[in-house]
């Protein structure tokens, strides 16, 4: 219970006791517009009051200087509050006094004597306020209060038991309680704050300002409002435009979620990388739920087209993730069953001694691995660690008696030696035949000294191949030139020529007696030219003979 409710209770009870103290003294009881403060006409109580300005924002709550009004402007009421409480005893009260029993003289003596009536005063009022609520209205003696608007005077309301300026001030600071809510208003416009509710506000006002039961200026009042209103709409449409503005962008900050996700889908499951794309997806999935719990809300239709298509894309994506991974897994399957078929070929050949069958079919054990699909990272390996570890098993005993037999070649090494120095001592070729009588010994001593060590063999060979090819090549030039055949076309040749230079010879002859210079020339260049064939081929002649 408020003080002012408190107040309120108090003055009822001590009117009640005051009017029954009067009809037990036998003396009729006065109308309640005449024994108590009453307001008249269509004045609203304080108490009445309070739940209008509890609806309004609690933004738009009344300043400190109107709140410390507020006491002083409910204590009035209280007084106004006591006829209505009243009311009924009164009309009792009113009744002839032989309609009613008399009370005993014993009842009369018990009964206590009652306080006098307590009428609450009304809070002082100062000068100025006085005299600005003056231009806008007036007070009678007997506390009614008038409003003087637009010429003429209205009536709103009674504070009988007070002088005229604490009646009229009463009405006044009504009337600044309305102007501290719109100066409010005002402030929280100018500031651009939230325009939620703010039209009630201005109805709420303007509403009570309709009541006329206030003293001031009125159409100054609703003027104020008007402009609030005007200026409320169009921070109301600034505000609208922003969260368009802000939806938008939220619109399309999901719109690229989901179509990104859509372009993550629609990959070619054989090419996605897909711990790449689950991470991406994931952190999609965690934007859209930040920007569904505290982003704008887009509207339920936006919102369920929206989320449809990023469920179906992460649908798909998922789809295509468990299909990928389920023949990737087939597909690892196979590639160890094969490749478990590898290597159990390969430990087999890991202890034969047969060096060259064996080597042949580790290359092709390794070309059959090279085109055998991979497994996972992990199982290939490990498979491959086996494979290479047969095969090392297979080439380290081979290395082992290769190294063995090198030592056991090495002296056979040291004959061929002597023997590469032997035959390079032979050339250049003089003497074919003895060259080739000499070449015939030395590889027959060749072959009974045997192996040589297999890092020395190439080299040892290369040095008789030298002596060999020079043998060869002597042999083919000889040929050459004893060749019957060749022999007879050079033969051939040369009297060609002898016969084609007698007969230029006759022309030059001719020519010279005749003095033609032109014939001369010419029989020159040709005589010279057949003569310069002859030379070559009587050479070649006699490198045959």
């Amino acid at each position: 219970m408020t003080d002012s409710q408190k107040s309120d209770e108090t003055a009822v009870v001590a009117n009640q006791d005051a009017v029954e103290a009067n009809s037990l003294n036998g003396t009729e009881a006065a109308p309640a517009t005449e024994q108590t403060p009453a307001v008249v006409a269509d004045e609203t109580p304080a108490a009445t009051e309070a739940p209008a300005a509890e609806e309004t924002p609690a933004t738009e709550e009344t300043p400190a200087p109107a709140a410390e009004e507020a006491p002083a402007a409910e204590a009035a009421p209280a007084a106004e509050e006591a006829p209505a409480a009243e009311a009924a005893p009164a009309a009792e009260e009113a009744k002839p006094a032989d309609s009613r029993p008399a009370p005993s003289p014993a009842a009369f003596a018990a009964r206590p004597k009652a306080p006098a009536a307590v009428v609450p005063a009304a809070p002082a009022v100062s000068a100025a306020s006085l005299a600005e609520a003056a231009k806008w209205g007036r007070a009678e003696g007997d506390g009614h209060v008038f409003l003087t608007l637009d010429g003429e005077e209205i009536a709103v309301g009674q504070y009988p038991g007070v002088s005229p300026d604490e009646a009229l001030g009463y009405f006044a600071r009504k009337y600044d309680d309305v102007i501290a809510q719109i100066v409010l208003l005002e402030h929280r416009v100018e500031s651009k704050a939230p325009a939620t509710d703010m039209q009630k506000t201005v109805t709420h006002l303007r509403e009570q300002l309709a009541e006329r039961n206030m003293v001031g200026d009125i159409r100054s009042a609703e003027a104020r409002l008007d402009t609030l209103s005007e200026q409320i709409a169009e921070l109301e449409k600034s505000e609208k435009a922003a969260h368009e503005a802000v939806r938008a962008n939220e619109l399309a900050a999901r719109e690229a979620i989901v179509a990104e996700a859509e372009s993550i889908a629609g990959q070619d499951p054989a090419q996605i990388q897909w711990k790449t794309s689950s991470a991406r997806m994931n952190e999609l999935f965690e934007t859209w739920k930040a920007a569904q719990k505290s982003g704008v809300r887009l509207g339920r239709s936006n919102e369920d087209a929206l989320w449809k298509r990023f469920r179906s894309a992460r649908t798909v994506f998922d789809r295509h993730r468990r299909a990928y991974f389920s023949q990737l897994d087939s597909n690892n399957s196979a590639a160890k069953v094969a490749k478990e078929a590898l290597i159990a070929e390969a430990e087999a050949l890991s202890s034969s001694t047969d060096w060259g069958y064996a080597a042949g079919e580790y290359r092709r054990l390794m070309d059959q691995w090279k085109a055998t699909p991979r497994a996972s990272r992990k199982d290939d390996d490990a498979l491959w660690g086996r494979f290479r570890a047969a095969q090392d098993v297979f080439f380290s005993n081979r290395q082992a008696a290769n190294d063995q037999i090198d030592q056991e070649y090495t002296a056979n090494l040291a004959v061929k030696e002597q023997l590469v120095a032997e035959a390079q001592a032979l050339l250049p070729i003089n003497d074919l035949n003895a060259t080739k009588k000499a070449l015939q010994s030395i590889r027959d001593r060749w072959e009974d000294a045997g192996k040589v060590p297999r890092a020395d063999m190439g080299r040892i060979e290369a040095g008789l191949r030298k002596v060999e090819d020079a043998v060869r090549e002597a042999e083919e030039e000889k040929w050459r030139r004893s060749n019957p055949e060749t022999k007879a076309r050079t033969n051939s040749a040369l009297s060609q020529l002898e016969s084609a230079i007698a007969g230029l010879k006759e022309d030059l002859e001719k020519a010279e007696k005749a003095g033609d210079q032109r014939r001369i020339k010419a029989a020159r260049e040709a005589l010279e030219a057949r003569q310069a064939w002859l030379d070559q081929i009587q050479r070649s002649a006699s490198d045959l003979a």
